[in-house]
């Protein structure tokens, strides 16, 4: 199921639109499965196919040893931060409350079909019933 989790993982990141952002906790809440970590993972060894500027940490601080890159970007897509970036890339958050990406109903429908796929992959078992922790709810919480 790694391949499939990694590659859900960049298509939820592929929808986050210029100027937005989410959390690696919110695409792992987004999916129904995995965590922070995992998220965390796929992006350091893939992150370069999709905009990996925006995930980021929950504290809204960019990845680690991007800042100076991810402060570039976010100002060409006019992301809302505080602060300013010092010649390391640091000094600045994202004001994630403020840039949190918030699916569209089509959006919803394409991670449901996301979510259905990597339940399938993890639990082939026809039938089965759905795994806890499912992601349901309609709003992107902010974890």
């Amino acid at each position: 199921m790694q391949a499939e989790y990694a590659d859900a993982v960049l298509s939820v990141a592929d929808l986050i639109p210029p100027g937005q952002v989410l959390s690696y906790g919110d695409i792992a809440e987004l999916l129904g499965t995995g965590g922070p970590r995992q998220v965390g993972a796929v992006m350091s060894a893939r992150g370069s196919e999709v905009c990996w500027w925006r995930v980021l940490r929950a504290s809204g601080q960019p990845p680690r040893c991007h800042g100076g890159q991810a402060w570039e970007h976010y100002r060409r897509e006019g992301t809302p931060v505080r602060g300013t970036a010092d010649d390391g890339g640091n000094g600045y958050r994202v004001l994630i409350g403020t840039a949190r990406w918030q699916p569209t109903e089509e959006q919803w429908r394409f991670l449901d079909e996301l979510r259905n796929r990597l339940r399938q992959a993890a639990d082939p078992v026809p039938g089965a019933a759905p795994h806890a922790g499912s992601a349901d709810n309609r709003n992107v919480s902010g974890s």
